[in-house]
């Protein structure tokens, strides 16, 4: 893996212990960088809950923890079933938590992003995380936390992804979104195919990294498109994305300018057709023909504005003023290519409520999920499955009571 790592020139690379290896990779754990980690290359063993426990409703990658094994045995086989409890574990230990290939699952057949369509929640991918995202469990000093940190992209269909991170944003959900390889299942050809990149104000390292990702400091990427250092300007103030909340407060609806440095590149003229074209990739991003592609400005999931840019790798300073009239999250993409997490506009000192329909879909995703995954929960377990999707029911009818925005 090391090895991969350096050829990809990738920084960080998590190595997720799973099921059919979990007892030989075991022995890796450290709770530190692996002894083969060559500064600034740097190699941790993690989890991913998959193959065991509450893979069924959707697998976990479980970030920066101390322990490893679920207590009550020293293997996979007695882990939670419902994957609430495996996240309240490691929230007690300080992890940075999220589903894996977010888009096994929820995809939907109509097409658009975002989609009203409610999904089949009948994968492995984002599935239980519609229930888990509403929850907030005790952390290290036994304050309450976000359950989910945030949702994996850059490694399923584009549009099952955002949609799911776009509706649960309009929600108020402040989840941020991560880039994932699944390597070798998902895609055999190398690592690093979907990145984050994080900026860090000190030293690189394990910890700060993952620190960055649950605080949204990282755009995802599949290497051939940037989108850098992300502002929102507006009312004489700023905000740049992952610093502090990443909120830019506004005292009432106004024009705010969202900029970044960006960059792409592709060659000329398309590659041949490859066999199997990942996800997200530049060459899909690539507008008819030509070397370019189209940054998009994103208001509450929509897409409000565009430029096209020559994709030749040169950086270039691209900048959007939008009109704010709520509480709202922005955000920029090179679709489907790279994404940056959001900056919230708060005006007026309300919550992000951007609409009724997406909480509508929340709700009925809760039902949907349900159905599918009640089946795979332990006997033992079933009355807190319920409580959790209960909670979440409850959870989504109240937002939709607060929103007014269609």
């Amino acid at each position: 893996m090391m090895r991969h790592i350096l050829g990809e020139d990738l920084k960080v690379g998590c190595n997720l212990t799973w099921g059919p290896c979990f007892d030989f990779q075991k022995q890796f754990f450290t709770g530190a960088d692996d002894k083969v980690s060559t500064h600034p290359y740097l190699l941790r063993y993690d989890i991913e809950v998959s193959g065991f426990g509450s893979h069924r409703s959707g697998h976990l990658c479980l970030l920066r923890l101390k322990e490893q094994i679920y207590p009550g045995g020293d293997s996979k086989n007695h882990w939670p079933t419902l994957g609430l409890n495996t996240l309240k574990w490691a929230k007690r230990q300080g992890a940075v938590t999220g589903p894996a290939h977010s888009g096994n699952g929820t995809a939907v057949k109509d097409g658009k992003l975002p989609s009203y369509e409610v999904p089949d929640y009948n994968g492995i991918g984002a599935n239980e995380f519609i229930v888990d995202v509403t929850h907030e469990v005790p952390g290290p000093d036994g304050k309450l936390v976000p359950a989910v940190d945030f949702i994996s992209t850059v490694d399923t269909e584009p549009k099952a992804e955002l949609n799911m991170w776009y509706h649960v944003l309009n929600c108020g959900y402040r989840v941020r979104a991560s880039g994932e390889t699944d390597f070798p299942c998902i895609y055999g050809e190398r690592v690093g195919m979907g990145r984050s990149y994080v900026r860090l104000a000190g030293p690189l390292n394990y910890d700060a990294w993952c620190e960055g990702i649950r605080k949204g400091s990282n755009y995802v990427s599949d290497g051939y498109s940037h989108l850098v250092d992300m502002t929102a300007t507006g009312d004489g103030r700023s905000a740049l994305m992952g610093e502090g909340e990443s909120e830019l407060r506004l005292a009432k609806p106004g024009k705010v300018t969202l900029k970044a440095n960006v960059a792409a590149w592709m060659p000329e003229a398309p590659p041949p057709p490859r066999k199997r074209e990942p996800a997200w990739s530049i060459e899909r991003a690539r507008q008819a023909g030509v070397r370019t592609v189209k940054v998009e400005a994103i208001v509450n999931g929509q897409a409000v504005a565009e430029k096209v840019i020559d994709a030749d790798g040169a950086a270039r300073d691209v900048s959007f003023e939008l009109p704010i009239e709520r509480s709202s999250w922005v955000a920029l993409r090179v679709f489907p290519s790279s994404h940056t997490n959001p900056i919230f506009v708060v005006v007026d000192e309300k919550p992000v409520r951007a609409s009724r329909r997406s909480a509508e879909w929340c709700l009925k995703g809760v039902e949907q999920c349900w159905s599918q995954k009640k089946r795979f929960y332990a006997p033992a377990e079933m009355a807190e499955a319920e409580a959790a999707y209960e909670h979440a029911r409850q959870r989504y009818r109240k937002l939709l009571a607060e929103t007014t925005a269609d």
